[in-house]
């Protein structure tokens, strides 16, 4: 593999429920030879307020399966997980973070967020974006859609 370039990609999401559609981050150019590597993830709220305990989540999924619910680590569809926890009362932020870092992504990403208070958040991702064989990419395709193990 090529690296061919860095990239980021950045938004405000709103909470996804078990009926709604998740936020699409389209990277899919049709070809086959170039592939992304997700190399960080992270949810902040876009608002801090002073009112209590918020709690942000979300993760990142290589299809759209309308599966809300947070997080499950044995689907392979699933590539990064984030949150961040505060309190407006004073109380120090705690974040949390991972990304697999076996992901290969040649389609599309999809996004998941949710959280306590059901107001909107940002989202933050870096790639690497990479020249593959198109052998690899219809592999990395197969991978990214097939490898739950539920």
């Amino acid at each position: 593999m090529k690296k061919i370039g860095t990239y980021t990609v950045r938004g405000k999401i709103k909470p996804v429920d078990v009926l709604a559609t998740p936020q699409r981050v389209r990277l899919f150019d049709g070809k086959f030879d170039t592939a992304y590597v997700v190399t960080k993830f992270v949810v902040a709220p876009r608002d801090v307020s002073n009112e209590g305990f918020n709690s942000y989540r979300a993760k990142l999924m290589t299809v759209d399966t309308g599966d809300a619910k947070f997080w499950n680590w044995s689907n392979g569809e699933e590539i990064a997980w984030a949150t961040i926890t505060f309190d407006g009362n004073g109380i120090a932020p705690s974040e949390f973070n991972q990304v697999d870092r076996d992901n290969l992504i040649v389609e599309d990403l999809f996004v998941y967020f949710d959280n306590n208070n059901d107001l909107t958040g940002n989202y933050y991702i870096e790639m690497d974006k990479y020249e593959i064989t198109e052998g690899k990419g219809a592999l990395t395709m197969v991978r990214n859609n097939n490898q739950s193990v539920e």
